[in-house]
């Protein structure tokens, strides 16, 4: 059953249960009422009788018999009236009120009310010259007959009516309050691991409907991280274990091309497990990025900058022999100033990215400024090569995005992305300067630890 028919279903039983309800209450509740207004006539007839035949002299029996009979105020009225031994002293009428009867009935200091065959009874003691009357009226109510019968009519077409019209709101209400539910399933509906950037509309945020549509943006934004980072991280493996495992395979097979002196093949083996370790260490430190993509924490211990960019440097003349790269470092007094909260491995990749790209680039020696000041390490890499356009300055951190003038230089687009994604994880600026043919400067801000 769906959410709206079975809400149809509800609403429609606590409106009909409501509306029974209340029409029960006033059914009984006009019962009451016109039962007790017939009593209290039965009462004053009551009262009428004793009084006319016990206190007027002028009144006798016969004469009290005609005026009955002339004014018959009820349907099938019945009247008796007896002396405190029940001896009957006048009647009119009677059909159930027997001696057996009236004495069962006779209950209460002044009166008592009974019913008898569908006629509502009173019982009244009347008090006159020390001597005490009883008084028994008994009478159809017809009038209360009758607007009770057309009351139950009224009430029950009322209930029809009010059950039909409150399943025919109830439809349209729950359909209403269903739609935004059934847009976002239409929404989510169109989402797939293809269109994972779409969003569901968060209205005004306020009510539980939106709250749901929010966590499910929510849901989707840490789906699409992770779909994004498993992507990233593919391309970035593949990007940085693609010339470490080309370069120890294509040396593997030179050594192998013909026989060889046992120093020469030991020589080999110390240089491939040296690059084992190298390709271990990176094959570490993506994972750890990968898992810091996950949930944004990695682990962080006190390293020496100086250190790691001249490991950087190393690494980038292995792929590029031959190139120079001009270092200008003014060390401190303290060799602690160069101390600086980071990742050894992710800070290496950063950094031989940025000179790889220098490298690549450039044909003319590459320039890397390191100074001091304040709380704060200035670092510097400028190479005097093709430079990147204005135009694509803002995109060049976008995986697989390259500049429009280095079509046909080599690459994958990805260094760059990967370098400004480890620089974010630790808090430092990065600034790119650039002219056409002059040539690229990258500006890195590091703050020192207190």
């Amino acid at each position: 059953m769906y959410i709206k028919t079975r809400l149809s279903f509800q609403f429609t039983l606590i409106a009909g249960g409501i509306l029974l309800f209340f029409s029960l209450l006033v059914f009984y509740f006009s019962y009451s009422s016109q039962l007790n207004k017939f009593r209290d006539n039965l009462v004053d007839g009551a009262k009428n009788t004793a009084i006319l035949l016990i206190n007027v002299v002028e009144v006798d029996s016969i004469l009290l018999k005609k005026i009955h009979q002339s004014t018959i105020s009820w349907e099938k009225e019945e009247i008796a009236l007896t002396d405190s031994e029940f001896n009957l002293l006048y009647s009119n009428n009677i059909e159930y009120l027997s001696e057996n009867v009236m004495r069962i009935n006779a209950k209460g200091n002044n009166t008592n009310y009974f019913s008898i065959g569908g006629k509502d009874g009173i019982f009244y003691k009347h008090n006159f010259n020390n001597r005490t009357y009883n008084v028994f009226v008994m009478a159809f109510d017809n009038t209360r007959s009758a607007n009770l019968s057309e009351l139950r009519k009224i009430l029950l077409w009322s209930i029809i009516f009010s059950i039909w019209l409150s399943v025919l709101l109830s439809y349209f209400f729950s359909k209403k309050a269903i739609q935004p539910i059934s847009r976002i399933i239409n929404s989510v509906k169109s989402i797939n691991s293809l269109r994972m950037s779409n969003r569901l509309n968060e209205g005004n945020r306020k009510d539980e409907i939106e709250q749901l549509a929010i966590t499910f943006n929510e849901m989707l934004t840490n789906l699409e991280i992770a779909f994004k980072n498993q992507d990233d991280f593919v391309s970035n493996a593949s990007h940085e274990l693609r010339t470490p495992l080309t370069v120890m395979i294509s040396e593997s097979d030179y050594l192998l091309s013909r026989e060889r002196k046992g120093e020469e093949y030991i020589e080999h083996i110390s240089g491939l497990i040296k690059d084992l370790k190298a390709l271990n260490s990176l094959l570490n430190s993506l994972l750890e990025l990968a898992q810091l993509n996950q949930d944004k924490c990695i682990r962080l211990s006190r390293v020496r900058i100086d250190e790691i960019i001249f490991s950087a440097i190393h690494q980038a003349k292995i792929k590029y022999p031959g190139r120079k790269i001009i270092p200008k470092i003014r060390y401190p007094e303290n060799g602690d100033d160069l101390i600086v909260n980071g990742n050894s491995g992710l800070l290496e990749i950063a950094f031989k990215n940025l000179i790889d790209n220098a490298f690549k680039f450039s044909n003319e020696d590459v320039c890397l400024e390191f100074a001091i000041k304040d709380r704060y390490i200035y670092i510097n890499i400028l190479d005097k090569g093709v430079g990147i356009p204005a135009k694509d300055l803002e995109s060049i951190y976008r995986p697989f995005k390259r500049a429009s003038n280095v079509k046909y230089i080599g690459g994958y687009g990805i260094g760059l992305s990967l370098a400004s994604n480890i620089f974010k994880l630790h808090d430092i600026t990065i600034k790119v300067f650039s002219t056409i043919q002059e040539g690229t400067r990258f500006e890195l801000l590091l703050k020192r630890p207190e």
